[in-house]
């Protein structure tokens, strides 16, 4: 079991869906095999939002993430043309 979460919410336009999740599959394995700590990584679409759910061992494991080049220079990076405004 987790013991710490990192749930993301993006705003996107409907068809950019696909998207979103040919970007989460491509990051999915990387995080789960390189990321201290990390145990789960879910994405769930709903008609409103899209939102991305990571599960870590720690606090102290997802807030490193937060600031890891593999978040904010690859993940973010891939997923900004999708998005509408900024993740929550």
């Amino acid at each position: 079991m987790a013991g710490a979460y990192l749930d993301i919410s993006l705003t996107i336009e409907g068809l950019d869906r696909a998207g979103i999740t040919a970007v989460f599959n491509l990051y999915k394995e990387p995080f789960l095999a390189t990321v201290k700590g990390a145990l789960c990584n879910e994405l769930w679409v709903h008609v409103e939002d899209v939102r991305i759910l990571h599960g870590f061992h720690s606090l102290e494991d997802a807030q490193s993430y937060l600031v890891s080049k593999l978040f904010n220079t690859d993940f973010m990076t891939s997923l900004k043309p999708y998005l509408i405004g900024n993740p929550n």
